[in-house]
């Protein structure tokens, strides 16, 4: 692993953190959460929120969210920005591709697509090209039997390798992703690039487990001609049975904490321990913030 560098700086740009209102916010979203929030503000940038809400969203969960992170000690700068009030822009990123000639549909289900990529030639994790050279004839016939077609990018890449300020360089596949899914909402992937240019978002901290999907990201990102951020991957928070942890794994959220008698402070307290750091509040472990020292290992939440 090389060494990351972390200068300090004054920049016109922003950090961010962008939860999916799909429930509660648990110890390790709200660490992400202080992560993201503790690198922006280490380095003079700003810091935003963004609600990614264009897939299942259930009722409640924004307020729940937006509330434990300023229990905690959070802010952010201007308005919260929710993705399901962006669509027009991320059909102008498409068009834009789609004029290009970088785009091309497919008809695949997801079971067809997992017995293609499971070929000894396909990438683990890639999209076999199933779709990329159909005739028009062929495209008709499949639009015919009531397939609606989702749209990829016609990559010309097959890998690219990335820079990430805790991993060092990272090589990942670059396939031929969806850019709008059949139902026709777009996907993570074009979303998320689209966002982060129009936010000015040059840092990015998030959980590693999005680092494979990075390469593809800062293709795309090439592609639009758009800015590519700074990408920060920590490590995840895990059960004690070393897997992700989830909601289901017991009182692991801020209000299954307040319920068992601990207060917001302590909460920061088990987190910033988690992190090597000392302190109850954000602002106490920003002036103790040394991103250099962060543990590179995952977090085993134990109860």
């Amino acid at each position: 692993m090389n060494p990351a560098k972390f200068v300090p700086r004054s920049a016109a740009g922003h950090g961010r953190f962008a939860p999916s209102p799909s429930g509660d916010l648990h110890l390790g979203n709200l660490r992400t959460a202080l992560l993201a929030w503790l690198f922006a503000r280490s380095t003079g940038r700003g810091f935003v929120l963004r609600v990614e809400d264009l897939d299942r969203a259930r009722s409640g969960s924004e307020e729940h969210q937006l509330a434990d992170l300023a229990a905690i000690g959070l802010d952010w700068d201007g308005d919260v920005v929710r993705q399901s009030e962006r669509l027009p822009r991320y059909e102008t990123a498409i068009a834009r591709l789609h004029d290009a000639g970088s785009t091309y549909e497919c008809f695949c289900t997801r079971r067809e697509i997992q017995q293609a990529a499971s070929a000894p030639h396909a990438p683990q994790g890639a999209y076999p090209g199933t779709c990329r050279d159909l005739t028009n004839s062929e495209r008709a016939a499949l639009r015919a039997t009531g397939r609606a077609p989702a749209l990829r990018l016609r990559a010309t890449v097959n890998e690219l390798t990335i820079t990430d300020e805790l991993h060092g360089r990272y090589t990942g596949v670059v396939d031929d992703f969806v850019l709008r899914r059949g139902d026709l909402t777009p996907a993570y992937n074009l979303a998320v690039v689209v966002d982060d240019a129009e936010q000015k978002i040059d840092q990015v901290v998030r959980g590693d487990d999005l680092l494979p999907s990075t390469p593809r990201q800062v293709y795309l990102a090439h592609t639009l001609g758009l800015p590519v951020p700074a990408y920060v991957h920590v490590p995840l928070a895990l059960n004690s049975q070393g897997q992700r942890l989830a909601k289901r794994d017991g009182p692991v959220t801020l209000a299954d904490h307040l319920a068992a008698g601990r207060t917001t402070s302590d909460v920061v307290a088990i987190i910033a321990a988690s992190l090597q750091l000392n302190g109850t509040t954000p602002a106490e472990l920003l002036d103790r913030f040394d991103p250099a020292q962060l543990p590179r290992t995952p977090w085993v939440v134990t109860q």
